[in-house]
């Protein structure tokens, strides 16, 4: 499979309801199943997390049917290209980032 680094995806910051990690951690499988998600992570101690997407491939819309029952809301949107995804996901963008 060849991706267009320049291809566009939207990165969703959620908030909702904390403490159902079982929830939040089936919620999170089911979304990371999807083609069209990149990543997610939902941290059901805080009650924030995040939806990377292909929002052309699957609407918004279905993102936050699936996270219904969490009561999730979009506290911030982003817009970024799968080469900046790609590159943030180094390790050493990481380190770099704490010296």
């Amino acid at each position: 499979m060849v991706v267009n680094p320049d291809k566009k995806l939207t990165r969703l910051e959620l908030q909702f309801d904390k403490g159902n990690w079982e929830l939040a951690t089936a919620k999170q499988y089911e979304l990371l199943t999807r083609a069209e998600v990149w990543r997610a992570f939902l941290n059901s101690y805080t009650g924030r997390g995040f939806v990377v997407f292909d929002e052309e491939a699957l609407p918004r819309e279905k993102i936050l049917e699936t996270l219904k029952e969490l009561n999730a809301r979009v506290v911030a949107e982003k817009k970024l290209t799968v080469g900046e995804l790609i590159e943030s996901s180094y390790s050493w963008n990481n380190v770099l980032e704490k010296s």
